[in-house]
């Protein structure tokens, strides 16, 4: 933290297109953006092309030693964000990883640890909650009580899957962990935040290889039912299933039932209108409403940097953060795999 109490960030690993939301939301929070280090020189480029005042660190070690720098965000090839994140930690900087933060049960265990120990705060951005203003607008209604009590999420997450422009390590399944560790992360997290659960039994899950046999350890769907510590049930799909005839990358939509109403979110396109994204449908006894949700306020930097400065919570609770990563680990160690997919869990994965 520099001396007029700007927070200070880096990135390490630059893997994954989401690295820009990431420093984007850091940005616009006030952070400072110092440096970048990344073995990919090609990657390298292009990102301090669009943020010509990071410098190019010369190692990682460069960054961790760099006693001025208070967060380091990252989109390592998966199953690298977690190893990663720990060596943050015990440097004594807070992290911010891209989903999936962690990838095993092992990574899990020792990510929790170096937390406890250290007291550094390891963020995962799920950026289909933090940075979706339908899904942030969503939560407001949910906690002020506009449609009951939450008895039920669906959360559905189909993407393209841009075959052409994806690297080896997206069709490894021990570097990506699997679509419901990856992908499914996302809707583990919303079902927990709107929810209000503190764990969940999963009580059917599977995955499954339908559509490209040339890469046999991809998996293309996935879903998953829950069941929280209060009863309350969710449903999770995900897919790579996108048709090129779609306006984006993916018809991404979130529907939440209350006792007294329920809200559908259509986050990222509302098929054959032409009008965007971030939608939102609900209902409850007053009657029918709808919101666009484009100006809605993203608030998780803002308050990363607040949490950063002050060591506080407030733009996720810690242990929310990594149960919605052992949901989705669960769902993909239990999930029975069908379509061209070997049939056996390989333990070698964990």
């Amino acid at each position: 933290m520099d001396n007029k109490g700007k927070v200070r960030f880096a990135a390490i690993g630059i893997n994954h297109g989401h690295i820009y939301g990431q420093t984007d939301l850091m940005l616009r929070a006030g952070a400072e953006l110092v440096s970048v280090y990344a073995k990919e020189q090609d990657l390298l480029a292009q990102y301090t092309r669009q943020y010509p005042q990071a410098d190019i660190a010369a190692s990682e070690t460069a960054i961790l030693e760099d006693d001025s720098i208070d967060l380091v965000i990252s989109s390592i090839v998966n199953a690298e964000r977690a190893p990663l994140g720990i060596r943050v930690m015990r440097h004594g900087k807070d992290y911010m990883s891209d989903k999936p933060g962690i990838t095993s049960f092992s990574q899990l265990a020792a990510v929790r640890q170096v937390q406890q120990e250290t007291g550094r705060i390891y963020s995962i951005c799920y950026s289909e909650h933090f940075e979706q203003p339908a899904t942030v607008r969503a939560g407001e209604l949910v906690h002020s009580g506009a449609i009951g009590q939450v008895i039920e999420t669906i959360g559905l997450g189909p993407h393209r899957t841009n075959l052409p422009s994806r690297p080896e390590w997206y069709f490894q399944r021990a570097r990506y962990g699997g679509i419901i560790t990856d992908i499914g992360s996302h809707q583990m997290e919303q079902f927990l935040f709107f929810t209000g659960a503190q764990d969940a039994e999963v009580l059917k899950s599977q995955v499954g290889n339908f559509k490209h046999p040339q890469h046999p350890e991809l998996e293309d769907y996935g879903d998953v039912l829950l069941r929280s510590d209060t009863g309350v049930t969710g449903y999770v799909r995900v897919d790579w299933y996108t048709p090129n005839g779609l306006d984006n990358w993916g018809d991404g939509r979130l529907l939440v039932l209350g006792t007294e109403g329920y809200i559908e979110l259509r986050k990222y396109t509302d098929v054959t209108r032409g009008n965007g994204g971030n939608h939102l449908y609900w209902v409850n006894q007053d009657g029918m409403h709808y919101e666009n949700c484009n100006n809605v306020d993203l608030p998780y930097g803002r308050q990363l940097v607040y949490d950063i400065v002050n060591r506080t919570e407030t733009a996720m609770p810690q242990e929310r953060c990594f149960k919605a990563m052992e949901l989705a680990l669960r769902a993909e160690k239990l999930a029975e795999r069908r379509g061209h997919l070997s049939p056996e869990w390989n333990p070698e994965w964990d």
